[in-house]
């Protein structure tokens, strides 16, 4: 029985000559790398509770982004929570100082 593989497959496929093995140590750390990305991918839904104001405008600006209101608010919370959520006024602010420097 011959079985039909999709683009994917046919693309593993023709790199399969090309493999190369690895020890038995960089094999765990390459499973591991995986099962932390796995686990970094899972979602939790969770309740809170949000000003009406605050949902509106959350919903206006997802709207103005072309994301789910959602996806948004998870986006903010990530980028806060590894500190790269930046503050435009910080940053102005900063970037005046340093052109202060200059001078």
């Amino acid at each position: 029985m011959k079985v039909k593989l999709d683009r994917y497959e046919r693309e593993i496929e023709k790199h399969a000559d090309k493999s190369v093995p690895v020890s038995k140590e960089e094999r765990k750390r390459i499973e591991a790398l995986i099962e932390k990305s796995r686990n970094e991918r899972k979602t939790r839904n969770i309740n809170i509770r949000i000003s009406e104001q605050d949902l509106h405008s959350l919903r206006v600006r997802s709207s103005k982004e072309g994301i789910p209101y959602q996806t948004l608010i998870a986006s903010i919370l990530h980028k806060y929570l590894n500190e790269r959520l930046v503050d435009e006024q910080s940053v102005i602010k900063a970037v005046k100082l340093l052109q202060g420097r200059k001078k």
